[in-house]
C-alpha cells in the first residue's frame, strides 16, 4: 500500500469446543472446567458454526452481578451478624451474673 500500512494477514483460526451436556463439566476453579463422562466428548469446530458460540474482537463483557441485590444481601448479613453478636453479649452477661450470685 502507498501509505505505509500492510494488508491484514490471516495467521490462524481460533477453534471453539462444545459439549452435549455442559452441566456435566467439572469445575476446577478459576473459571476452568474439565470434561467428564457426564459432559460427553468435546465437539471442536469453528466459531458460529454447528451451534457453537461466536467470537467478537474488542468487546467488553457486562457484569453478571446485580449490584442492588448484592448490597441488600450484604446489609441483611451485616444486620444478622450484629443481632447474633448482641445475643452472645447478653448471654455472656447473664452467665457472669449467675457466676457472681454463687
Amino acid at each position: 500500500m502507498l501509505d505505509g500500512q500492510t494488508q491484514p494477514q490471516n495467521i490462524g483460526q481460533i477453534q471453539v469446543v462444545g459439549f452435549i451436556n455442559p452441566a456435566g463439566l467439572k469445575s476446577i476453579g478459576g473459571n476452568v472446567f474439565m470434561p467428564t463422562a457426564g459432559s460427553g466428548l468435546p465437539q471442536q469446530g469453528l466459531p458460529g458454526q454447528n451451534g457453537l458460540g461466536s467470537i467478537a474482537q474488542g468487546q467488553l463483557e457486562m457484569s453478571n452481578v446485580n449490584v442492588v441485590d448484592e448490597m441488600v444481601n450484604m446489609i441483611t448479613t451485616q444486620r444478622a451478624y450484629e443481632t447474633n453478636s448482641k445475643v452472645i453479649q447478653a448471654s455472656d452477661q447473664m452467665l457472669q451474673s449467675i457466676n457472681q450470685m454463687r
